[in-house]
């Protein structure tokens, strides 16, 4: 078609123009691909050298043998499956994937949710993200004396044994125990018996050894003489032992110091019929026995050994308490993103449910949920990731003598490597199966940003 040659068509004539030398002829803004890709090879570079080449590297080693020389194929594949460390590790990470994603998302949520209704939120906030700051390593090393089984240098035991110790006390003399020559003998049922009954009007004295003068509890006396009384069995309980020597066994002497809060029993045909405690002195009084005769014994609680608290460290409970300092760790990761999710929902969702009649927890599980859902997926499968390749808190928590038990894929593979085996042809296969595991997890992850950008 002819043009008419309107002058009201010259503007849009000459911006056409413009924009065409704008986009170099190309119809595309912006300046040419070639440019982008000349800024974008440093990062192309540091790709390939830092990623793509170990990949590679790792897939082409495990095809060879421990020392490189020989080509084996997928024989260090075979010999990693024939491995029961391998199925060890496996089947710990199968635990990981489980349990420690499932458990810092539910905790991050509870955070997230529950901070919203406190005025101190961002102090809370604060502390419980700040191990994110702090390395792996430091925090292996600190949980690895937080589960020492020593309650003087294990923070997790010394709380335990505290609350246990508040509740049930224990027992005073563990290391007492008589002389050989001594009244006293193993008891029917545990603790000690004097070997002679006894009867109300008696005295009876009742000697031990054995108790270091630096573990008798704060106001010990010095051992005093039991005064006879009527209708009850009196005695003395007492460290039959004198500083410096000297002294008789079996009989009291002026600097010997008496057993406080040890507890007595009168047992007569198997039953407990009377039960005491000794005083500061050492002396105890058994009221309320009738007429015949007692066997005077020492219960078995004052000699039980004390409670030290529970073996963190040992094969039964290494993985799940490596798992507790991981979510100590990644609690607050999972309660910043959550909370984030959290602030963008609606709020008049939620106030229409509580109009609705909705309690709390039901509006917490029908409604905060399902709108949070696609933030929940995102922290879980990002934590499923980087379960996946747990190395450091493994590593340095559980001792050597149980790291078999807590062994995990990415452990187990630098102790193939590194860890005295020195067969890094097996360790890269493991390095390639690893890599084969996380690969769907993070394929996943772009497919959901891309849908959500999209």
């Amino acid at each position: 078609m002819a043009t008419t040659g309107d002058p009201a068509d010259a503007p849009e004539r000459g911006a056409g123009a413009a924009g065409a030398a704008a986009t170099g002829g190309s119809g595309r803004l912006g300046p040419p691909s070639w440019l982008a890709a000349v800024f974008l090879l440093p990062a192309l570079v540091f790709l390939g050298a830092y990623m793509v080449y170990p990949i590679v590297f790792s897939v082409y080693r495990s095809l060879w043998d421990a020392d490189g020389l020989v080509f084996v194929g997928l024989g260090n594949y075979a010999a990693m499956f024939a491995s029961e460390s391998t199925f060890i590790a496996l089947r710990n990470n199968v635990v990981w994937l489980v349990v420690a994603p499932t458990l810092v998302t539910v905790v991050g949520l509870l955070f997230a949710v529950l901070t919203e209704r406190i005025r101190w939120s961002t102090a809370f906030k604060i502390v419980v993200f700040m191990p994110m700051a702090i390395s792996f390593l430091a925090s292996g090393v600190i949980f690895r004396l937080v589960y020492e089984q020593d309650p003087d240098r294990g923070m997790a035991n010394a709380v335990i044994t505290s609350v246990r110790d508040t509740v049930a006390p224990a027992a005073s003399y563990p290391d007492a125990r008589p002389r050989p020559e001594s009244p006293l003998a193993e008891a029917d049922g545990g603790g000690l018996a004097l070997g002679e009954p006894a009867s109300a009007g008696d005295t009876v004295l009742l000697p031990l050894v054995g108790v270091p003068n630096d573990t008798l509890p704060d106001g010990t006396e010095k051992a005093a003489e039991p005064e006879a009384k009527d209708g009850a069995v009196t005695g003395t309980v007492w460290l039959d032992f004198t500083r410096g020597g000297g002294g008789t066994e079996g009989d009291l002497d002026g600097a010997e110091t008496g057993l406080p809060a040890m507890e007595v029993q009168a047992v007569r045909d198997g039953e407990v019929a009377a039960t005491t405690t000794t005083r500061a002195d050492g002396t105890f009084t058994l009221d309320g026995v009738g007429g015949g005769a007692y066997e005077i014994r020492l219960s078995a609680r004052n000699f039980t050994e004390p409670y030290n608290g529970v073996t963190w460290l040992g094969p039964a409970l290494i993985t799940p308490s490596i798992i507790g300092a991981y979510l100590w760790v990644w609690a607050g990761f999972a309660m910043v993103l959550i909370a984030a999710g959290l602030a963008a929902i609606p709020r008049e969702a939620l106030e229409a449910a509580r109009v609705d009649g909705g309690t709390e927890w039901q509006v917490f599980r029908r409604v905060t949920v399902p709108l949070l859902s696609p933030v929940l997926l995102v922290v879980f499968v990002t934590l499923m990731i980087y379960v996946l390749k747990i190395f450091d808190l493994v590593f340095i928590i559980a001792p050597g003598s149980v790291q078999s038990d807590a062994n995990v894929l990415a452990l187990e593979m630098w102790r193939v490597s590194f860890g005295g085996a020195n067969d890094q042809g097996l360790g890269s296969a493991l390095a390639v199966f690893l890599l084969l595991l996380v690969i769907p997890a993070m394929i996943f992850q772009i497919r959901r940003f891309r849908q959500e950008n999209s």
